[in-house]
């Protein structure tokens, strides 16, 4: 039998493991080794919706969330969305991602979790959660690109995980950056080593959540508006 789209990214995400060198003051989460559960969840995910050999767009991130992917393992879904809308429900943890607020508002307007999960896939450069120490001891949400040390660390383990990301199934025709900041390095990686035709640029969710609340269905339609056009 082959491989389903299903089963290469749980093969994907169970062998996920980032061993490179990180700047004094980051660190690296995988939800797959730190939590069992995670990797249950993920799979339930991936074969509900993933289960055929069906071609996607890509649509990519920057990397997750601690409250989000970095717990569920499943990009842009913290548990409450995890379990409102697509019926999984995760018991050793429950968490909240504003990013995940606007994917599922966004997904609904689409046509709901199966027909946009049928149409695509949403994962990042670096799939694993960063975290950076603050002067006070706590602990944050870092993106690859908030230090230039850590991207130039991290850099081709990224190349690699999009190669790998690609090799799922994906159309590379035209792929969904969300983040101007992060196209900036997508657009980077790409003269380097070619693995998209067009990026579409659309503002990252947290953005929009953050800063343009009140004209959030503004974005609902460029996202699906933008999306459609690429069918």
């Amino acid at each position: 039998m082959p491989k389903t789209f299903a089963d290469k990214v749980i093969d994907f995400n169970r062998h996920l493991n980032y061993s490179g060198k990180l700047p004094e003051g980051f660190q690296v989460l995988n939800p797959y080794l730190d939590n069992l559960e995670t990797i249950e969840v993920m799979q339930q995910f991936y074969h509900k919706y993933y289960n055929d050999s069906q071609r996607r767009r890509f649509i990519i991130g920057i990397n997750p969330g601690r409250h989000g992917a970095g717990v569920t393992g499943v990009p842009f879904t913290d548990t409450k969305r995890l379990e409102s809308a697509c019926d999984i429900k995760m018991q050793s943890a429950h968490t909240h991602e504003i990013s995940s607020v606007f994917i599922y508002e966004m997904i609904a307007e689409y046509g709901g979790v199966k027909n946009f999960y049928k149409d695509f896939y949403i994962n990042s450069p670096f799939p694993l959660a960063i975290i950076r120490q603050t002067k006070d001891g706590k602990w944050l949400n870092a993106n690859y690109y908030d230090d230039p040390v850590l991207f130039e660390m991290v850099k081709d383990f990224m190349i690699m995980s999009l190669k790998k990301h690609i090799s799922l199934g994906l159309d590379t025709s035209e792929v969904f950056v969300l983040g101007k900041k992060n196209a900036k390095f997508i657009q980077k990686l790409n003269k380097e080593v070619k693995l998209f035709d067009n990026l579409k640029i659309l503002e990252h969710p947290r953005y929009i959540q953050q800063y343009k609340s009140k004209e959030k269905q503004q974005y609902i339609d460029k996202y699906i508006l933008s999306l459609n056009n690429s069918k």
